[in-house]
């Protein structure tokens, strides 16, 4: 039987996308944690959670929920206790990937429009504070999964499988959850993100228009290198936050009209355009979590030169390797 044309581009792109975004966003935290890419230690800190919840996105969203579960079903991986859990990062990866975004934006529009603020609120201990905090509130709100799926079946009183509780998703509280989950995890955040970036926007045009007053037509063409630190940081902030709002927006879109919110129990017509277009909107938001890397290559000349010494000392230790394996076995013959 042939599969469909959707499930055959998921079954190609989904371990493409963790092949790439698992090294990647390793590398992005190994790199970050460095400290030699020119950014201040409050910037580093929101990127490398980001980076870090990207990684748990394609860990258990991607890896074992897309790959893994759908080539062996019949592993570990179908215990209730197994699947429960599973559900559950699910859930709370994309959350914290999508509020850590959501926190850099914040950091970076309190950094270029409110200068006053700037010095208390932009500093590594509030950075710390935060993340630890959105961390906390987010494993604590996805609690409620555990309770709202039950086993499909019992072999040797063994737990199989996962099913989601009619009565727990038709009452107030359950219904209210859902809601909660889609407003929480995508809503608010993405209305946030574009909230900031156009106040950002606001303040950049603002201050353009009273550099040049100021500087006059004879200096406009002179380098100013805390202007180009402004520049960098700038196109850092809406590379990120743009490619997030890209990203999501398809996804957004469908849950608004069609309602479909979670495919992974879809029974109906896998050719239908709803399904398709939540499809693509997920492909599209789990693309989010392996972005950064790219972004930040682009954008940042140190962390280009990062990569690259990371590259040359994997080859070099590599090569050294091959060497000594050849040695040996040259002294053993």
């Amino acid at each position: 039987m042939v599969l469909p044309t959707i499930l055959q581009i998921k079954h190609i792109y989904y371990p493409f996308l963790a092949a790439f975004g698992v090294p990647a966003n390793l590398l992005t935290i190994l790199i970050l944690a460095r400290g030699n890419c020119g950014l201040s230690k409050c910037i580093s800190a929101y990127m490398v959670a980001m980076a870090a919840a990207d990684l748990m996105v394609m860990i258990f969203n991607i890896i074992l929920r897309h790959i893994f579960t759908y080539h062996f079903p019949h592993s570990f991986l179908s215990y209730t206790a197994v699947c429960k859990f599973m559900i559950y990062m699910n859930a709370t990866s994309l959350h914290m990937s999508v509020w850590f975004t959501t926190l850099f934006t914040f950091d970076r529009f309190v950094a270029i429009c409110c200068q006053r603020f700037k010095t208390k609120y932009c500093t590594v201990r509030n950075a710390a504070v935060a993340i630890t905090t959105v961390s906390v509130l987010v494993f604590l709100h996805s609690v409620p999964f555990f309770y709202a799926f039950q086993s499909d079946y019992i072999i040797n009183n063994i737990d199989w499988g996962c099913q989601s509780r009619q009565e727990f998703f038709s009452s107030p509280a359950g219904v209210g959850f859902s809601w909660l989950q889609s407003i929480l995890a995508a809503w608010i955040p993405f209305s946030l993100i574009l909230l900031f970036n156009c106040l950002t926007v606001r303040q950049i045009v603002f201050a353009s228009r009273a550099c040049r007053a100021l500087r006059g037509h004879s200096s406009e063409n002179q380098s100013d290198p805390e202007m180009e630190t402004r520049r960098k940081a700038i196109i850092l902030l809406f590379s990120v936050s743009g490619s997030y709002i890209v990203l999501w927006l398809t996804t957004l879109v469908c849950f608004l009209t069609t309602g479909l919110a979670n495919t992974s129990q879809y029974q109906g017509d896998y050719t239908a355009p709803e399904y398709i277009f939540a499809e693509t909107g997920y492909m599209l938001m789990y693309l989010s979590s392996c972005s950064n890397t790219c972004i930040y290559a682009a954008t940042q000349t140190k962390f280009r030169e990062e990569i690259k010494m990371v590259l040359k000392f994997v080859w070099t230790f590599r090569v050294f390797g091959e060497t000594k394996n050849k040695s040996n076995e040259h002294f053993l013959s």
